[in-house]
Protein backbone atom coordinates (compact mmCIF):
# COMPACT_ATOMS: atom_id res chain seq x y z
CA UNK A 1 0.00 0.00 0.00
CA UNK A 2 1.46 3.56 -0.83
CA UNK A 3 0.36 6.17 0.96
CA UNK A 4 1.28 9.73 -0.65
CA UNK A 5 0.64 12.89 1.69
CA UNK A 6 -1.16 15.84 -0.21
CA UNK A 7 -0.23 19.31 0.83
CA UNK A 8 -1.08 22.88 -0.76
CA UNK A 9 -0.44 25.97 0.74
CA UNK A 10 -4.69 27.43 -0.48
CA UNK A 11 -5.14 25.32 2.76
CA UNK A 12 -4.76 25.68 5.86
CA UNK A 13 -1.05 24.49 7.13
CA UNK A 14 -1.54 20.87 9.51
CA UNK A 15 -1.76 22.17 13.26
CA UNK A 16 -0.42 18.74 14.38
CA UNK A 17 1.08 16.12 13.51
CA UNK A 18 -1.24 15.36 9.96
CA UNK A 19 -1.65 15.71 6.42
CA UNK A 20 -4.18 17.91 4.74
CA UNK A 21 -4.84 14.52 3.01
CA UNK A 22 -3.52 11.62 2.32
CA UNK A 23 -3.77 9.17 -1.01
CA UNK A 24 -4.00 5.92 -1.14
CA UNK A 25 -4.90 4.04 -4.75
CA UNK A 26 -7.62 5.57 -5.76
CA UNK A 27 -8.91 6.65 -2.76
CA UNK A 28 -8.55 10.33 -1.15
CA UNK A 29 -8.53 10.85 3.27
CA UNK A 30 -9.07 14.63 3.61
CA UNK A 31 -8.19 15.53 7.42
CA UNK A 32 -10.79 17.78 8.94
CA UNK A 33 -10.68 21.20 8.21
CA UNK A 34 -12.39 24.11 10.39
CA UNK A 35 -12.21 27.96 9.24
CA UNK A 36 -8.50 28.75 9.12
CA UNK A 37 -7.22 31.40 6.80
CA UNK A 38 -4.49 29.87 4.75
CA UNK A 39 -2.56 32.87 4.72
CA UNK A 40 -2.65 34.42 7.73
CA UNK A 41 -3.67 30.84 10.03
CA UNK A 42 -6.47 32.48 11.87
CA UNK A 43 -9.65 31.21 12.05
CA UNK A 44 -12.39 33.73 10.08
CA UNK A 45 -16.05 33.93 10.87
CA UNK A 46 -16.29 35.07 14.30
CA UNK A 47 -18.39 32.08 15.29
CA UNK A 48 -20.92 32.84 12.07
CA UNK A 49 -21.38 29.26 11.44
CA UNK A 50 -22.23 30.30 7.43
CA UNK A 51 -19.07 32.30 7.59
CA UNK A 52 -17.11 29.72 8.84
CA UNK A 53 -18.79 26.89 6.81
CA UNK A 54 -17.99 29.16 3.51
CA UNK A 55 -14.17 29.13 4.60
CA UNK A 56 -14.01 25.12 5.27
CA UNK A 57 -15.18 24.34 1.99
CA UNK A 58 -12.89 26.42 0.20
CA UNK A 59 -10.21 24.42 2.14
CA UNK A 60 -11.49 21.26 1.23
CA UNK A 61 -11.86 22.55 -2.63
CA UNK A 62 -8.29 23.77 -2.53
CA UNK A 63 -6.86 20.11 -0.64
CA UNK A 64 -9.25 18.33 -3.56
CA UNK A 65 -7.56 20.83 -6.11
CA UNK A 66 -3.89 19.67 -5.17
CA UNK A 67 -5.07 16.36 -5.27
CA UNK A 68 -5.64 16.92 -8.96
CA UNK A 69 -9.72 16.52 -8.24
CA UNK A 70 -13.14 18.68 -7.29
CA UNK A 71 -16.26 18.09 -5.18
CA UNK A 72 -17.59 15.95 -7.86
CA UNK A 73 -15.45 12.86 -6.49
CA UNK A 74 -16.35 13.30 -3.02
CA UNK A 75 -18.27 10.41 -1.72
CA UNK A 76 -18.32 10.84 1.71
CA UNK A 77 -18.09 13.89 4.05
CA UNK A 78 -18.35 13.87 8.07
CA UNK A 79 -19.56 17.01 9.63
CA UNK A 80 -19.09 18.09 13.03
CA UNK A 81 -21.26 20.98 14.99
CA UNK A 82 -20.87 22.58 18.27
CA UNK A 83 -24.19 23.16 18.46
CA UNK A 84 -26.78 20.28 16.21
CA UNK A 85 -29.16 23.61 15.83
CA UNK A 86 -26.90 24.92 12.70
CA UNK A 87 -27.77 21.68 10.97
CA UNK A 88 -29.96 23.51 8.22
CA UNK A 89 -27.49 26.60 7.99
CA UNK A 90 -24.60 24.21 7.12
CA UNK A 91 -26.05 22.08 4.87
CA UNK A 92 -27.45 24.77 2.72
CA UNK A 93 -23.94 25.69 2.05
CA UNK A 94 -21.94 22.21 2.25
CA UNK A 95 -24.75 21.28 -0.77
CA UNK A 96 -24.39 23.75 -3.16
CA UNK A 97 -20.49 22.22 -3.41
CA UNK A 98 -22.34 19.79 -4.86
CA UNK A 99 -24.55 20.26 -7.46
CA UNK A 100 -23.97 17.95 -9.78
CA UNK A 101 -24.68 14.16 -9.85
CA UNK A 102 -25.33 12.71 -6.80
CA UNK A 103 -24.53 14.41 -3.54
CA UNK A 104 -22.09 12.53 -1.18
CA UNK A 105 -23.08 10.14 1.84
CA UNK A 106 -22.90 12.29 4.94
CA UNK A 107 -22.82 12.09 8.76
CA UNK A 108 -23.19 14.95 11.36
CA UNK A 109 -22.82 14.86 14.79
CA UNK A 110 -22.66 17.13 17.36
CA UNK A 111 -19.32 17.54 19.88
CA UNK A 112 -18.79 19.55 22.90
CA UNK A 113 -15.66 21.84 21.34
CA UNK A 114 -13.75 21.86 18.40
CA UNK A 115 -10.18 23.26 17.63
CA UNK A 116 -9.64 26.89 17.37
CA UNK A 117 -12.77 27.37 19.10
CA UNK A 118 -14.55 26.52 15.70
CA UNK A 119 -18.21 25.40 15.26
CA UNK A 120 -17.86 23.83 12.10
CA UNK A 121 -15.47 20.54 11.09
CA UNK A 122 -15.99 18.85 7.93
CA UNK A 123 -13.40 15.96 6.48
CA UNK A 124 -14.03 14.25 3.58
CA UNK A 125 -13.12 11.05 1.47
CA UNK A 126 -13.40 11.28 -2.12
CA UNK A 127 -12.61 8.98 -5.05
CA UNK A 128 -9.96 10.15 -7.54
CA UNK A 129 -8.89 8.41 -11.33
CA UNK A 130 -6.10 6.57 -11.36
Amino acid sequence: MTRTAISTDQAPAAIGPYSQAVRVGDLLFCSGQIALDPGTGLMVGDGDVRAETEQVMKNIGAVLRAAGGDYSNVVKGTIFLTDLADFHHVGEIYGACFSEGAPPARSCVQVSALPRGAVVEIEIIAHLQS
